[in-house]
C-alpha cells in the first residue's frame, strides 16, 4: 500500500510540475520563506483551508481547483520577487498580501488592484499571458491541451497554435506570440 501511495504522490507532483512549473510544495515553501509567512497565513491569503494547503504541498492533491486561488498564487510570486529585489518593503508586502487575500482573482482585462497592473494602469503583457496560461492549465493538463491542439490543427491551425503556446509552452514563448499577434 505504501508503494502505491508513494507512486501516487510522485505522479501528483509531476502533474503539478507540468501545470505550475514546479511541485506546489517547493513553490509554497519558497513563498513562506520569501514573504515571512507560516502555512496558516499562506492558506488564509490564498483562500484555502490549512488542510487543503497541506495536501497540495505534500502531493496528496495535485490540482488547485479554483482559478482565483491560482491567480492569488501568481500574485504572491510577483510580490515575493518585488520583495527580493527591494522594490517593495516588508510593510508594503503585508498590505499587498491583504489586498491579494481580498481579491476575487478577477480578470486582468478589468484590473482591480495595483498588483495586476503596470504603472500606466494597463495590465502588463506578461501578466495577461500568465493569466491565460493559468486559466488553460486550470482546466486541463499540458498533455491534454497538446492532444486537443493536434486534433484541431488540420481545420484550425491558429487555434491549435494558441493552445500549444499558452497551454503547454513557456511564458517567454507565449509573450512573443502575444506581442506578434497584437495589431
Amino acid at each position: 500500500m505504501e508503494a502505491a501511495q508513494q507512486e501516487a504522490t510522485a505522479r501528483a507532483r509531476e502533474m503539478q510540475r507540468s501545470w505550475y512549473g514546479e511541485p506546489l510544495g517547493a513553490l509554497f515553501r519558497r513563498l513562506i520563506d520569501d514573504l515571512g509567512l507560516n502555512q496558516a497565513r499562506l492558506a488564509a491569503v490564498l483562500g484555502l483551508s490549512a488542510p487543503m494547503l497541506s495536501q497540495l504541498m505534500s502531493g496528496q492533491r495535485a490540482k488547485i481547483g479554483n482559478p482565483a486561488v491560482v491567480q492569488r498564487v501568481q500574485a504572491l510570486q510577483e510580490l515575493a520577487a518585488q520583495v527580493a529585489d527591494g522594490s517593495v518593503s516588508a510593510a508594503e508586502a503585508a498590505e499587498r498580501m491583504d489586498e491579494i487575500k481580498r481579491s476575487s482573482g478577477g480578470s486582468v482585462l478589468t484590473p482591480t488592484g495595483s498588483q495586476t497592473t503596470a504603472s500606466s494602469g494597463a495590465p502588463t503583457v506578461r501578466r495577461v499571458v500568465r493569466e491565460i496560461q493559468s486559466l488553460l492549465r486550470s482546466v486541463a493538463a499540458a498533455g491534454d491541451i497538446i492532444e486537443a491542439a493536434e486534433t484541431l490543427a488540420p481545420s484550425q491551425p491558429e487555434l491549435a497554435e494558441f493552445l500549444r503556446v499558452y497551454g503547454a509552452g513557456r511564458t517567454a514563448e507565449a509573450v512573443a506570440h502575444y506581442e506578434a499577434h497584437q495589431s
